[in-house]
């Protein structure tokens, strides 16, 4: 149970870091700073395991016909539902959360690597 709390504050700081570098890189993402990008970095991994689990049910025919697709749609439209929520952290407007989405799964994806926590998620 220690290992899995870890990986998930482990996970919940390379977020964090991961929306840090999307506001440096992006004009309409915005983070005031550390602590805002860490609690908006807290709210999406809630969200991420609540909501976004039934909004995907609900869009599997639009995402079956994309590809999967739709799924960064589905993201980008949580990612603006945590702007709204969390202070410190706004985005501009739909097309600004989609680029984020797309930027912030790269990112964090890369660090994820780096720290090894993909790899202690399989074992």
């Amino acid at each position: 149970m220690e290992g899995i709390m870890v990986t998930i504050l482990v996970r919940i700081v390379i977020n964090a870091i991961a929306l840090l570098a999307v506001s440096h890189l992006l004009d309409g993402v915005h983070i005031s700073g550390f602590e805002a990008a860490l609690v908006a970095a807290l709210v999406l991994g809630v969200i991420n395991v609540t909501l976004r689990p039934v909004l995907l049910f609900f869009t599997v025919p639009i995402n079956l016909m994309t590809l999967g697709l739709f799924t960064f749609v589905v993201n980008a439209l949580m990612l603006l539902v945590v702007s709204r929520v969390v202070s410190g952290f706004d985005i501009l407007g739909f097309w600004h959360a989609l680029l984020a989405v797309l930027l912030l799964s790269v990112v964090s994806s890369v660090l994820n690597g780096l720290a090894g926590t993909r790899e202690r998620r399989r074992r």
